[in-house]
C-alpha cells in the first residue's frame, strides 16, 4: 500500500490513472505496476467528500490513499471525480408522497432525478446523519439522501417522523 497525503505543490502523486480498452480504470503505481479494474472509494462520502479517498484493487485491497483530492493535479483529480460520481449514485429525496403501513414498506418519493418507488425492509434503514439530514437505504441497497428534513413539506415530514 502506498500513502498519498496531499501534495501542497510538491512532487507528483506517484501514480497515474487511465481507462483501458475495456473501459476499466487502471492505476499505474510508482513502481510502474499496472492494476486494472481499480475503484476509488470515499472514506467519508457525506461528511468530508473531498478528503480521504482510497483507490482499491479488484479484490478490494487498498493500493493508494489520498488525503485531499484538491491537492492532486487537475487531470488526475478529474478522472477520480468522474469515477466517484459514477460509483456514488445517491439521489436526493425532495418529497415523500406515500409510505405503506406494513413492512416491508413501499415508498413513493420525488427525488432530484425524478419520481420513484422502492421498498424499505425496516425502519432501521432510515439513518439520521446529523440533526437535519438522513439517509434512506432501500431493499436493493440504493441510498437516498434527505439533505435537510426541515426543508421537506409538511406531509413528507409527517410520513418520515415514525422512522426517525
Amino acid at each position: 500500500m502506498q500513502s498519498e497525503s496531499g501534495l501542497n505543490g510538491r512532487a507528483g502523486p506517484g501514480f497515474t490513472l487511465h481507462h483501458d480498452a475495456w473501459g476499466r480504470l487502471v492505476l499505474t503505481d510508482g513502481d510502474g505496476r499496472q492494476h486494472a479494474g481499480v475503484e476509488p472509494v470515499r472514506a467519508f462520502p457525506l461528511s468530508s467528500p473531498r478528503h480521504g479517498v482510497s483507490v482499491c484493487d479488484a479484490e478490494g485491497r487498498e493500493l493508494i490513499w489520498i488525503d485531499d483530492l484538491d491537492a492532486l493535479p487537475a487531470e488526475l483529480r478529474k478522472v477520480l471525480e468522474d469515477e466517484l460520481t459514477r460509483r456514488e449514485f445517491v439521489p436526493v429525496m425532495r418529497r415523500i408522497l406515500s409510505v405503506s403501513a406494513v413492512e416491508p414498506s413501499e415508498w413513493r418519493v420525488e427525488t432530484d432525478r425524478g419520481p420513484t418507488r422502492f421498498l424499505l425492509n425496516s425502519e432501521d434503514d432510515v439513518c439520521p446523519l446529523d440533526d437535519h439530514r438522513a439517509l434512506v437505504t432501500d431493499a436493493n441497497g440504493i441510498r437516498y439522501l434527505i439533505s435537510d428534513v426541515r426543508q421537506l413539506d409538511a406531509t413528507s415530514r409527517r410520513l418520515l417522523e415514525r422512522f426517525l
